[in-house]
C-alpha cells in the first residue's frame, strides 16, 4: 500500500481544498457526509461569524484523516 494517510499528498491536496471551502478535502477524500456536514456547519456558524472555526477544523480533519485498512 502506498504511503496514504496523515502527511500524505492527497492529505496535503484534501487540507488546502478545504481550507478554502469547509467540506472539500473531505469531498475529494470521498467522505461525503463529513463533507456535507463540515460544509452546512460553516455555513451555518457563518451568518454569526465563527464560520472560521469550522474552516480551521474542516483543514485539520482532513490533513490528518487515515483511511481504514481493511
Amino acid at each position: 500500500m502506498s504511503n496514504q494517510g496523515q502527511g500524505s499528498s492527497g492529505n496535503v491536496i484534501a487540507a488546502v481544498c478545504s481550507f478554502f471551502v469547509p467540506g472539500l478535502g473531505q469531498l475529494v477524500q470521498g467522505r461525503v457526509l463529513a463533507a456535507l456536514l463540515f460544509f452546512v456547519a460553516s455555513a451555518l456558524l457563518w451568518l454569526i461569524w465563527l464560520g472560521w472555526i469550522i474552516a480551521i477544523w474542516a483543514t485539520i480533519d482532513a490533513a490528518v484523516w487515515k483511511p481504514k485498512r481493511i
